[in-house]
């Protein structure tokens, strides 16, 4: 008989079927488990997120704040252009990636094909610029200078043109008033990342991905502000696209105007008495090296020594802010960020470090007080000072014999600081230190040096203090390195290496010697100078430097004041002061080091005081640095690979006060062609329909090439100036 069942189905065949309907069964199973999961547990959170995918968001952005000068002159601002964009994501999902389309773009806008691509493709590790490094999902700027004519051709012709629009937008503006760019204090703005979107999500002021943010200057200090809330209606819409109702409108707010204490009338004489001075000390030849100069870079500071307020600041190599508008060009963005142009986009007013030489001296002078030397006393100025066998000289070879310190200033006699510096390390302990004082070095740190300003801009450096701490951090650093590279007896880079391998850590004599004339590791700003000598001007209050000076709303009726504020007051009693004042005003009188640089200026009237300063740079020409103050202003310069102090500095100075005094090269005042006498007090008139009372303002016209060089001031031989 045979053995298959009724059924016609064999035992294996049975098997398999009931392993079918067992894994139907449970797909059947796992599939309605999915169903009551989705539906019935988390339907509702499903459901709103479903609804939310029937809502359009139009996005407005607010119109960016103005960024104004003291009196009310348009640094930033913005104009209406036709802008063109492009929507990659519709781009992106055509068969040829919208290559067609831009192709079509290309030829109305007189562009290539290439350089529309490029607009639009995204920015990576890989991509250079030009590249977009904003959303992928926000319209991208194509060109923002389209012509009527060509915005025409695309509205008229949508169908060629998928995906691309063409508005009249406001797109910031950096005007440049009588040719003052103030472009590395003002910044730049670029479109908003994903990650920013994300970090700034939960705060009280998000992103929205229209947005353009400040990326560098006060853009970026003051971008919450100057950026104002976009307009965004939302609209409910069908699967099809088309709008079945408004469900939502948030109101938008323009941007504040910010209104900061720059002056621009100032602010183009700096730049252009700055620019000047570099070109004209590159014709002079480095009597050290036999070369010309190169004078590489530079910056100078003005401001109020009563508040810290900024009134003037530019830095050499610049570059114009308008460059970023719109997106970069490739080209312009390889200037920017190459050493070959020397990185312009750095403020070397806040970020360009320098040893301060010879005006690093009011620091010396006053720790030499406190350590118990009066400021009175007699100090040797002898032409060298020699210490174990080193000789270390004096500016030129120069002596004075026994002199004050406030005459010390006046001649910038190195021989008697190193004095100083030398005696203080002894009574400290020498390499076996026993509670040492520091003076120096403490003093030169409650200057604020070696520490930011907390000025109002981003991106600050703190400089360098080289005491005991940085001494050794910089040798556990540094040691396997150096005692890798270093050999007994080797070449003068080997010798150095081995020794630093055994011994950089200690604080040596010869440092301290360095040190006391603001040489050796020290390193500082500009804006860590001016406020330090802006202490001495007003009484030892070391300010904060600001840029900001008020915040106004679009209507011009709320007022936010951004006061002064302080950081510290300097180390040193008032009589301190006062003799520090005393001997920075012999600076500039006869037999001073800046007297050649400022014959005829009228002391009577406005007094004025300067230290001169020439530090040497391992490996480069040296740095010229003048720091100077009158009763309301501070100037400091600096140039590097320029010269000395007065030589490549002074009378690109003295033609900033003169401008700003109305004073002539002989000292005669003409109230008329003053630019700023004294701070300015008020505000900018803003009206309520968001107009301005704004001044003219005039390009800045430089004194005649043929007046005449001031006099020479020179006293006996022995007090003859040197050209610090």
């Amino acid at each position: 008989m045979s053995n298959i069942p009724e059924t016609g189905r064999t035992s294996r065949v049975q098997i398999r079927l009931i392993m079918i309907q067992v894994l139907v069964f449970s797909m059947l199973v796992t599939l309605g488990g999915r169903l009551w999961l989705l539906q019935i547990r988390e339907g509702a959170e499903y459901y709103h997120e479903a609804k939310s995918n029937h809502v359009q968001r139009v996005v407005q952005p607010a119109v960016r704040g103005s960024v104004l000068d003291a009196r009310g002159v348009p640094l930033a601002d913005n104009e209406t252009r036709l802008v063109v964009s492009a929507s990659r994501t519709k781009l992106m999902k055509m068969k040829d990636r919208g290559k067609a389309v831009m192709t079509r773009l290309a030829g109305v806008l007189d562009m290539t094909p290439k350089e529309v691509m490029e607009k639009v493709r995204l920015c990576d590790s890989q991509t250079p610029a030009p590249c977009w490094n904003g959303s992928p999902y926000q319209p991208i700027p194509v060109t923002l200078e389209a012509t009527t004519q060509q915005a025409l051709q695309l509205r008229e012709r949508p169908e060629d043109f998928p995906g691309i629009t063409a508005e009249p937008t406001a797109v910031r503006r950096y005007p440049a008033p009588g040719g003052a760019r103030t472009a590395q204090v003002l910044g730049y703005l670029s479109p908003v990342t994903d990650d920013e979107i994300q970090k700034a999500k939960d705060t009280d002021s998000p992103h929205l991905r229209s947005d353009q943010v400040g990326r560098s200057g006060i853009e970026r200090t003051y971008d919450r502000q100057l950026r104002g809330k976009a307009q965004v209606t939302s609209y409910e819409v069908d699967n099809l696209g088309r709008v079945m109702g408004q469900t939502q409108s948030d109101r938008g707010i323009a941007g504040s105007t910010l209104v900061t204490s720059i002056d621009a009338r100032v602010q183009g004489v700096a730049e252009f008495e700055l620019q000047q001075a570099m070109k004209t000390v590159r014709n002079e030849v480095d009597n050290i090296t036999g070369r010309k100069y190169e004078a590489d870079s530079g910056a100078v500071v003005v401001m109020e020594a009563k508040t810290g307020r900024v009134v003037a600041m530019a830095s050499q190599p610049d570059y114009d802010p308008n460059a970023w508008v719109g997106g970069i060009s490739g080209k312009d963005y390889a200037r920017l960020t190459s050493q070959i142009s020397n990185y312009p986009l750095l403020n070397r007013a806040i970020q360009g470090q320098a040893p301060a030489g010879s005006i690093f001296k009011v620091v010396s002078a006053s720790a030499a007080v406190r350590a118990g030397y009066a400021f009175d006393d007699k100090y040797n100025c002898s032409s060298s000072y020699n210490m174990g066998g080193r000789s270390f000289a004096n500016f030129e070879s120069k002596g004075h014999g026994p002199i004050t310190l406030g005459e010390a200033l006046k001649f910038s006699c190195n021989t008697v600081f190193y004095a100083l510096g030398h005696k203080e390390w002894q009574r400290d302990g020498g390499l076996k230190p026993h509670h040492p004082h520091d003076w120096f070095y403490r003093t030169a740190r409650e200057f604020g040096l070696g520490s930011e300003t907390h000025i109002d801009l981003p991106n600050e450096v703190t400089g360098r203090i080289p005491d005991r701490q940085w001494k050794q951090s910089f040798w556990k650093a540094n040691k396997s390195a150096w005692c890798k590279q270093g050999k007994k007896g080797g070449t003068y880079v080997e010798q150095i290496a081995y020794e630093s391998c055994l011994e950089g850590n200690q604080l040596k004599a010869y440092d301290s010697i360095n040190f006391a004339i603001g040489q050796g590791d020290v390193l500082v700003t500009p804006i860590q100078m001016a406020t330090a000598y802006s202490a001495i001007s007003n009484g030892g209050t070391l300010y904060n430097p600001t840029v900001g000076k008020a915040i106004i709303s679009p209507d011009g009726k709320h007022i936010e004041m951004i006061e002064p504020q302080s950081h510290g007051r300097l180390p040193i009693d008032a009589q301190t002061i006062s003799d520090l004042d005393s001997g920075l005003r012999m600076v500039v009188e006869p037999g001073g080091t800046a007297a050649w640089r400022f014959g005829g200026w009228p002391m009577d009237k406005i007094p004025m005081h300067a230290k001169t300063g020439t530090a040497q740079v391992y490996g480069k020409q040296t740095t010229s640095w003048l720091a100077t103050y009158t009763k309301d202003f501070t100037i400091v310069m600096t140039i590097s690979q320029g010269g000395t102090g007065s030589g490549a500095s002074g009378p690109a100075v003295r033609n900033i006060y003169n401008a700003m005094y109305g004073l002539d090269m002989e000292g005669k005042q003409d109230l008329k062609k003053a630019l700023l006498l004294t701070p300015e007090a008020k505000l900018p008139k803003i009206y309520p329909d968001g107009s301005i009372d704004s001044p003219e303002i005039r390009p800045y016209v430089p004194p005649s090439p043929e007046e005449p060089a001031p006099p020479v001031l020179a006293g006996p031989p022995a007090t003859r100036p040197v050209r610090d």
